[in-house]
């Protein structure tokens, strides 16, 4: 029984092997943005005859349709086969996007290597020898693979699939790390490298050369070709020569700026080819290239710093780190080595960060035991280190999906439609006037080149490029530009607390001690604190060093140690009295003070157990000297240290006392410490696990700093609220503090209430549940009334100093700051914001995903947020369709500033690539000036589009009316109009700068938006009605005689060309001034100097070509005698000029801008799909929400949010 129920379980396995080897598709990294769809292809020989014989017949232009569609290469010239015999895969990534790739091979010595590179290794798995080998095909010792945007996919041999590579960023064990990688051989390294390919990360610069093939295949400039060409055989040399001409400037221009800022990112990411000493077993060290370096390797790391080619974790010993390179924050950071206590953990890079030295980051100074090395094995190299997968989000950004561009594709479409019955009308005409062929077919390809110009996309990023230079101007650089136009669109704005809406720094304002249960008096001068445990913790608990002779390290800790008068000392020389240790030794900087009589006062920290934001806590192993034991000191969030006490030395008043202090915006620090036993030795101390020692503490007291505003925070917020727009803090601090700086500086208005939600998990007692309850007691505000004198007072701050502390009635005291304006909010009637803390965040997620949009669209305040947090709450936002910006200092807030629309991160480097925004401005006045310049961009982004599309229509209702005839303007005509007008506005249209403040008003997003399409359609009626009138009072003139029908259609010195030239160069000069608006997004058109005199330039010239012409011009324009005609039959046509002018000025100013057409536009709009916040805001407006003083369970009916949420990306997110 047992043997046949096993040969049907063999039966099935090889069914199912089958059908996975014959696969022709498959899915890798399912379910996330790296989503990759793969289909298989191999050579199809009767296809690629079919496809030769394509390319000649079509003269090339098959191969210039694959170069833009790669896909069709697969289509056209290949067969679908099995993946294990593909040639080729055609991958679609998670945006459509799709791209074909070779699959290759790696030749290996022998089989035995191949089966090395099993990821079981990496898994702590045996690799069992007999067994089919993994990687290798067949019975050669060759791998499969692809690379995609830089990453490696091999051929799984035993699944029948192609997988990532991996490497020891995932799924090994920390005592993997320790155990298994003792070095690895020069021959085992080289057949890593085989397979994991160099450690480096190479921008590739392209030459001059490619870039320009490339630059000349766009279809922008095929099109130029095309056109050049046909004007060419249309002889119109001279305006076919200048395009040729000025297209070979822009390519030029292009070609400089695409080399420059692929070389500055080259060099940027680069770093100089170095070498680094290599374990090969025992005490063998040898130096070899970073760039050959393997995951697994064990590394030395000089003793005065290096700058890392790699993620590594150590190992042995520690280093002090400069992580400003990835995350934009510059304070040194201390790595430990990843000890033996989590031997059962897996590692990864993210939550064992404090033990990994990451690629790009700079490593200032080593510290070590002896003549021991500082080691470190080798997890990642090249691109799939942290460095390559920021350098990777750089090359490879996710789309944006702007609807403004969309809708300009469409609109190019539609005039291709227009334009098609251009051709049909004018083939009709000219075969009526039996013109030759060969000359309607020119002219008819010619209405193509009218209609949709080719200078159109180029107009398109004019604004963005002078914005683009202002940030600049202003210390904001942006790697990023097209998402400059989102800034003009943003609607929220989410703000870290620390280093972004207050100081950097902190001010000690005093230690409140424990005893017996009982909170003491607060001590404000600590140097006065007596010998205690206390005082050993804050002396202690820190991660500072000495670099160059300098305490360096996170601003916290250098306060807290800096207010003591203490002194650190690094290791020294002298180690008989701690053991074989090194340890650094604090001590009393006043000797006299703390001296007993045997032996001095000094500390020695014997382990340091790191700061995680996810444990919220950092701790230290300590020593003092004569003591025969040693003791933990632990510092952290209130919360979380008070739940690693002995409840019976916390406070029965805890959470009281703690309120009253963190609803005053200041900083509140736990303290506790625990004696270890005097047998714990050195050794054990090292190996210990952290969760062993970090339990059954004595809560010690409270350590409370002072966090002051900006001075810029607070009017900056203001002005945000005034443009109605949504302000929203995204902290790693107290929920108590975050609230209470969120009323400070102007988020929730004193009138306002804060519902603080508290989700809880599920527990043996009872389900999942939130609870709703006010943030603030009854007796807050009269509590911060007293401590605001109190703590000014203390501190010995003047009157103007700004205050931690919100005041009665400070609200309406605040005055203007640098321009911004203070805003009276007191018409509106109370709201509720909502404050919650990460752990609820998570807990609403999984067990209450119907609430999780509501949370997401009432919260104002969330606070204790990991990093990865604050990214989901991005998201969230953006699937409720808000448009979202975050300004954060780096450090936590590298994957937020990513994942927003528009991220700034306030650095003092140049640029970084923590974020597409980098501000030198160190305070979020860069918000301000980021939005302003976003908005005036996109408005003259949509100004540029309305005018060259108008200047499509102008001149194809000018040929129009000339066809009709059988005539056509000059080629210098063509020139007058086509350069000297229409390419000198469209340049200098985008000078104007940003308005100087930000209004209520929002500028439009779609092209398609309704007052948008009303306001072409109507000056483009009256174009074609200026032009008919004209052209119907010249052939009211008496003298007028209508010129004979012209076979060669070439009629270009006519009454008609004349009068319709004329008329028609007025136009372009007149909706250029339409389109350029000013208030409330730009400046006025006057501030704009350049343009402002080209028009008046432009409309002079125009005016003296019509009223004084001279015989000279009007000969080498190929204009008709005008000057022989009277005075008055010009002024006509001037009239007509001016009368265009006026009325289409008043048509777009008090027509299509007017109030009376609002409604219309409302209502047209609310027929189209709302915004998904919207619905929200209304749902909880007709309902009782949020419900305080209650306790929320989760229905069994409930709808989970996936089923009702039609998900939006950011393209439907922007009308």
């Amino acid at each position: 029984m047992n043997r046949l129920t096993d040969s049907t379980a063999s039966a099935s396995l090889s069914n199912m092997a089958n059908t996975r080897l014959l696969l022709t598709k498959m899915m890798l990294n399912d379910g996330g943005e790296e989503e990759l769809v793969l289909r298989s292809y191999e050579k199809d020989g009767l296809k690629m005859v079919i496809f030769y014989l394509m390319v000649v017949l079509s003269l090339g232009l098959v191969l210039l349709l694959i170069y833009w569609k790669p896909e069709l290469e697969c289509y056209l010239k290949k067969r679908r086969c099995a993946l294990y015999k593909a040639e080729v895969v055609m991958i679609k990534d998670h945006y459509g996007h799709a791209s074909v790739v070779k699959v290759d091979y790696i030749f290996l010595d022998d089989v035995s290597t191949a089966e090395g590179y099993n990821r079981h290794v990496y898994h702590d798995a045996p690799v069992d020898v007999d067994d089919t080998t993994v990687l290798v095909t067949g019975d050669s010792p060759t791998v499969r693979y692809f690379d995609f945007q830089q990453i490696r996919y091999i051929w799984d041999a035993q699944q029948y699939t192609f997988r990532k590579l991996e490497d020891l960023s995932s799924g090994t064990r920390c005592a993997t790390i320790h155990d298994e990688f003792p070095g690895l051989s020069a021959s085992t390294q080289a057949h890593k490298r085989l397979l994991h390919g160099l450690n480096s990360i190479v921008i590739e610069v392209k030459s001059y050369w490619r870039l320009f093939i490339e630059e000349v295949l766009n279809p922008f400039y095929i099109f130029q070709v095309c056109s050049i060409i046909l004007w060419a055989f249309d002889e119109y040399y001279y305006y076919a020569s200048c395009i040729f001409l000025i297209s070979l400037i822009s390519i030029s221009v292009s070609l400089y700026e695409t080399k420059r800022q692929s070389r500055t990112l080259s060099d940027m990411v680069g770093s100089l080819e170095t070498n680094i000493s290599v374990c090969r077993g025992g005490q063998e060290f040898e130096e070899i290239p970073n760039q050959n370096l393997v995951p697994g390797d064990l590394i030395a790391i000089p003793p005065h710093g290096c700058v890392m080619m790699c993620d590594a974790v150590l190992v042995a010993g520690t280093c002090i780190v400069n992580e400003s390179m990835l995350t934009g924050e510059s304070v040194p950071v201390t790595k430990t080595p990843l000890s033996h206590q989590e031997d059962e953990e897996v590692y990864t890079p993210e939550n064992h960060k404090r033990h990994t030295l990451f690629a790009g980051t700079h490593v200032v100074q080593t510290r070590y035991y002896g003549q021991a090395k500082v080691l470190a094995v080798v997890v990642r190299t090249g691109f799939n280190t942290a460095k390559g997968e920021l350098v990777r989000a750089i090359l490879y950004p996710k789309p944006l999906g702007f609807k403004f561009y969309q809708d300009a594709m469409r609109f190019i479409l539609f005039l291709a439609g227009v334009a098609s019955l251009g051709m049909i009308y004018s083939i009709i005409i000219e075969t009526q006037m039996g013109a030759y062929p060969g000359k309607i077919v020119l002219r008819v390809l010619d209405i193509i080149t009218i209609v949709v110009p080719p200078a159109l996309p180029a107009a398109m990023t004019v604004g963005t490029v002078y914005a683009q230079n202002r940030l600049k101007k202003a210390g904001i650089f942006c790697i990023s530009p097209p998402r400059i136009n989102f800034c003009g669109r943003i609607n929220t704005f989410c703000f870290d607390k620390t280093g972004t809406l207050t100081e950097d720094g902190l001010d000690m304002w005093g230690v409140v001690p424990a005893q017996n249960q009982c909170f003491q008096e607060p001590i404000r001068k600590l140097p006065e604190l007596p010998r205690s445990q206390i005082l050993v913790c804050m002396a202690t608990c820190h991660s500072l060093t000495l670099i160059d002779g300098e305490l360096m390290g996170d601003p916290l800790d250098l306060i807290m140690f800096n207010s003591l008068n203490w002194s650190l000392e690094e290791p020294g020389q002298d180690t008989t009295k701690y053991d074989t240790l090194m340890p650094t030794i604090v001590k009393p900087s006043d000797k006299d003070s703390f001296m007993s009589d045997e032996v001095p006062f000094e500390v020695g920290i014997v382990r340091q157990f790191t700061f995680s934001s996810s444990m919220q806590r950092m701790s230290v192993i300590t020593r003092t000297l004569g003591h025969n034991h040693m003791e933990i000191y632990s510092k952290g969030a209130p919360e979380k240290i008070a739940s690693l006490c002995n409840p019976d030395t916390v406070p029965e008043n805890f959470q009281p006392v703690l309120h009253t202090y963190t609803v005053q915006g200041l900083r509140v620090i736990a303290l506790a410490y625990r004696p270890l036993e005097a047998k714990v030795n050195w050794h054990q101390v090292q190996r210990i696990s952290r969760d062993k020692v970090e339990c059954n503490l004595t809560f010690l007291g409270l350590l409370v700093m002072q966090n002051q505003l900006k001075p810029e925070t607070t009017p900056v917020i203001r002005t945000l609220l005034e443009a109605k727009l949504r302000t929203v803090m995204v902290t790693g601090d107290m929920i108590q503090t975050a609230v209470s700086v969120s009323r400070n500086c102007g988020m929730v208005h004193p009138r306002d209430k804060v519902v603080i939600v508290n989700a809880h998990p599920p527990d043996k007692q009872q389900t999942a549940r939130i609870e709703w309850e006010y943030a603030e007691l009854p007796t807050d505000i009269d509590i911060v009334s007293e401590q605001d004198t109190d703590i000014d007072s203390d501190a010995g701050q003047d009157s103007n100093a700004s205050s931690p502390l919100l005041s009665p009635g400070s609200e309406s005291r605040m005055t203007a700051v640098k321009g911004y304006r203070t805003v009276n909010v007191s018409d509106e009637g109370p709201r509720h914001h909502l404050a919650i803390n990460g752990k609820s965040f998570a807990v609403i997620t999984a067990h209450f995903p119907e609430m999780l949009e509501k949370i997401c669209t009432k919260g104002t305040v969330f606070a204790r947020m990991l990093p990865e947090q604050k990214c989901q709450l991005i998201q969230n936002l953006q699937k409720l369709d808000y448009i979202v910006g975050m300004c954060g200092d780096g450090a936590n807030d590298c994957e937020a500033l990513k994942a927003a629309h528009a991220g700034i991160s306030l650095s003092e480097a140049e640029a970084s690539v923590a974020a597409p925004f980098t501000s030198r401005i160190s305070n979020i006045e860069c918000v301000v000036t980021a939005m302003r310049e976003g908005r005036a961009a996109l408005v003259t982004s949509f100004g540029c589009f309305k005018y060259m599309a108008l200047y499509s229509f102008i001149q194809f209702v000018s040929v129009l009316i000339l066809y009709t005839f059988g005539a056509n303007l000059s080629d210098f005509e063509f020139l007058y109009i086509d350069l000297v007008i229409t390419t000198t506005i469209a340049v200098l249209m985008g000078y104007t700068g940003p308005y100087h403040k930000l209004v209520r008003k929002k500028p439009p997003g779609s092209l398609v938006k309704v007052s948008n399409l009303l306001s072409i359609i109507m000056q483009v009626l009256l174009v074609g009605g200026m032009q008919v009138s004209a052209y119907f009072y010249l052939r009211s003139q008496s003298w007028y005689e209508e010129p004979p029908p012209s076979k060669d259609l070439e009629n270009v010195h006519s009454w008609e060309s004349t009068v319709i030239f004329l008329v028609s160069s007025y136009m372009y000069i007149s909706v250029a001034f339409c389109f350029s608006k000013g208030p409330p997004f730009r400046k006025p058109i006057y501030t704009n100097y350049p343009f402002l005199i080209s028009m008046m330039f432009l409309f002079g010239f125009s005016t003296f070509l019509l009223l004084l012409p001279l015989p000279e011009i009007e000969h080498f324009l190929e204009m008709k005698e005008l000057h022989e005609k009277s005075i008055t039959f010009r002024l006509y046509l001037f009239g007509f000029a001016v009368a265009f002018a006026i009325m289409s000025s008043f048509m777009e100013y008090m027509i299509v801008d007017s109030s009376m057409l609002k409604p219309c536009y409302k209502a047209i709009k609310k027929r189209g799909p709302q915004n998904r916040y919207k619905v929200v805001e209304n749902e909880i407006k007709n309902s009782d929400w949020p419900p305080v003083g209650q306790v929320t369970f989760p229905t069994t009916n409930a709808i989970h949010v996936s089923d009702i949420h039609v998900e939006m990306n950011s393209q439907s997110a922007i009308h």
